[in-house]
């Protein structure tokens, strides 16, 4: 079966799907162009906690960007190059320590879509942003351009994020995305944590890197009753999984995205695996590449859901 691209109503809002052979994934334009579902012969390998109605309150849920910076910010301050940028006062999205979360971008920001095609195997969906206006640019002074794509060939989904700044000022890069994982079928417990050679990031109380590392061994064990909110500096591999039974999913980190952050809190069923061009709070820190003028910076990761043979690790 050819691949095929559908703009529809799904769950009261407009949304887009693509789909190839048993693969289908679905976007949400209108709403920060959000990743709503990911299926594979109609099971579905992306959690939805709280629904697009939690989204629309400022919660992460499905496969959301997080821009202009991904997780929290140590102070409500931060310099890059020059400018300095003040955050007191603004209505940012703040963890239970009042610390400013994923950026600006949420549910409010419709994004333009510029190309919807199928050919062959492969379903596409190209859409931009343009990141200006005094809301956005007053906790980010960096105005630029973000362009997704993304495409469906059967096997993964991939999605690939530009940015290409629109004035004169370079661009901080920090953003990621928070994709939540959930496998058909067994408790969470018993899903097998695929995690690759990688440094453990210490982080104190806040979840704020202290500048300590240490190296960790690949696994491939049970999350049994462990819990997860951790950074890792991907060091070689970077592949992410989760699977049980005969359902695997990999998440692939392209090489623009050297972060990874494991969350799995108490109680949850989803694990999420999520890539970050930059470490948590990279703007205060100043530890972040930066994109000049006439130039561009693009970061890809795709997501491949599989049934296996018994037994396949």
């Amino acid at each position: 079966m050819p691949a095929s691209v559908r703009v529809h109503q799904w769950r009261g809002v407009a949304a887009v799907t693509l789909t190839s052979g048993e693969l289908k994934a679905t976007f949400v334009p209108e709403m920060n162009l959000l990743g709503a579902s990911l299926r594979l012969g109609g099971e579905e390998f992306l959690a939805l906690p709280g629904g697009v109605g939690a989204y629309r309150r400022v919660r992460t849920t499905g496969l959301p960007l997080l821009a202009p910076w991904a997780n929290r910010l140590s102070e409500r301050a931060y310099r890059a190059g020059r400018v300095r940028v003040e955050l007191d006062g603004l209505d940012l999205y703040t963890d239970p320590n009042g610390l400013p979360i994923h950026g600006t971008m949420s549910a409010r920001e419709p994004w333009d879509v510029r190309v919807l095609e199928a050919g062959g195997r492969v379903a596409r969906l190209r859409a931009g942003f343009e990141y200006a206006g005094e809301e956005l640019l007053a906790a980010f002074p960096f105005p630029h351009h973000l362009e997704t794509a993304i495409e469906v060939d059967g096997r993964s989904l991939s999605v690939a994020t530009t940015i290409r700044p629109s004035g004169g000022r370079a661009v901080p890069v920090s953003f990621g995305y928070h994709p939540y994982f959930r496998l058909p079928g067994g408790r969470r417990a018993a899903w097998r944590l695929h995690l690759p050679r990688r440094r453990r990031v210490e982080l104190d109380e806040r979840g704020i890197p202290t500048g300590q590392s240490a190296e960790a061994p690949a696994e491939a064990e049970p999350i049994g009753a462990r819990t997860f909110d951790d950074l890792f500096e991907l060091i070689g591999d970077r592949r992410l999984g989760i699977q049980h039974g005969t359902r695997r999913l990999t998440i692939r980190f392209g090489d623009s995205y050297p972060f990874a952050q494991v969350y799995a809190p108490p109680g949850a069923g989803f694990a999420c695996l999520e890539p970050m061009t930059a470490p948590t709070n990279a703007l205060v820190a100043g530890d972040y590449p930066v994109v000049a003028p006439g130039e561009s910076f693009t970061a890809r990761f795709s997501i491949r859901p599989e049934r296996i043979q018994p037994g396949t690790t």
